[in-house]
């Protein structure tokens, strides 16, 4: 091998620089970020659909008689019940204001869609659920009330 085909890189040698430096890029990007669009994200999911049952309760009814038809539980009941934490709890998710306890009612309402309701959509429950996991184990990130609430009470005890 001689001194002018060694110092030339190989374009697998300058694929693999590129890559590692987009990668560190992409690793730049704060959690937080990520964070604060699942909240955002998820939190749409489920405040549109207690939208739409605001919008026509009558027919939010009538899915719960015809399509859902849950066990032991009243339609007009269960409409109302998803009605209320689909408009209510995304507002926490969006604020970032108790996160992780705001994801256990919507967890348990995709466990009861997925189980109960529509089983064959289990890729999107997944999705939901994947989301709703990340945000309950790891918390809302910097850009939340739940931080702020954190800080302060930090600086209160020092």
């Amino acid at each position: 091998m001689n001194v002018a085909t060694a110092a030339k890189p190989t374009w697998l040698h300058t694929s693999r620089v590129l890559f590692v430096a987009a990668r560190s890029r992409l690793e730049a990007l704060p959690f937080s970020v990520i964070q604060l669009a699942m909240r955002i994200a998820i939190g749409f999911v489920f405040f549109n659909s207690g939208l739409l049952k605001l919008r026509s309760f009558e027919f939010a009814v009538k899915l719960f008689e015809q399509e859902y038809r849950l066990p032991f539980i009243d339609p007009v009941l269960g409409a109302q019940l998803a009605m209320a934490v689909e408009i209510t709890v995304p507002v926490f998710l969006f604020l970032g204001l108790a996160t992780r306890f705001a994801t256990l009612p919507l967890l348990g309402m995709v466990a009861v869609i997925q189980t109960l309701v529509y089983p064959q959509a289990w890729v999107e429950h997944l999705l939901w659920t994947s989301v709703l996991v990340v945000l309950l184990t790891r918390g809302p990130g910097v850009f939340s009330l739940d931080y702020l609430i954190e800080r302060q009470l930090r600086r209160s005890e020092a």
